[in-house]
């Protein structure tokens, strides 16, 4: 059963929480991420200025991210790039320090990238359902999605290794 919009505006989080479609499920994905960075900027270090920047300005491309599929394209080649200089930037300055898998651990907010990598993931795995629900949008959102991922992740070990903690391998049994 469709429910319909409320008379009641205080009984409607959001203007498509009602749609049956995947593309609200997306919407929300990229709205928890974004909230996500808002818990990391509170519990960022201050000395961690350039990770703060860095964050402040992913926020809005994350909101971008979000209206992107539903509306207007909002990511662009030029965000990619963005975004790939800032992962080679902080792989660079924390280079080697991992080798393979390695447990998501560490002090506040690492923790907390390891979930906005998650989000990111899921992000990644939304827009794989929508282009097979036949959703349209530009290739360029999945591969920023993607790099967005990989982004948190090297994050945690460039604040980890200037915090000098250890990084934790896991061996997997499995492969």
């Amino acid at each position: 059963m469709r429910r319909k919009k409320p008379d009641d505006l205080r009984e409607w989080c959001y203007p498509f929480i009602h749609e049956t479609r995947l593309t609200c499920d997306y919407e929300i994905l990229t709205d928890e991420l974004c909230c996500h960075i808002g818990v990391v900027l509170a519990m960022l270090p201050e000395e961690f200025v350039d990770i703060r920047t860095d964050l402040e300005q992913l926020q809005p491309l994350i909101y971008n991210l979000n209206g992107s599929v539903r509306g207007k394209l909002g990511i662009f080649e030029t965000d990619i790039e963005w975004l790939k200089n800032r992962y080679t930037n902080y792989q660079q300055a924390s280079e080697g320090r991992v080798t393979g898998f390695v447990l998501p651990r560490g002090p506040a907010p690492v923790p907390q990238l390891h979930l906005c990598r998650c989000t990111g993931k899921k992000i990644v795995r939304m827009l794989v359902r929508l282009e097979e629900a036949g959703i349209k949008f530009d290739e360029v959102l999945p591969r920023f999605a993607n790099v967005l991922a990989n982004f948190f992740f090297v994050l945690t070990v460039a604040i980890k290794h200037r915090l000098e903690i250890t990084e934790v391998p896991y061996i997997s049994i499995n492969y």
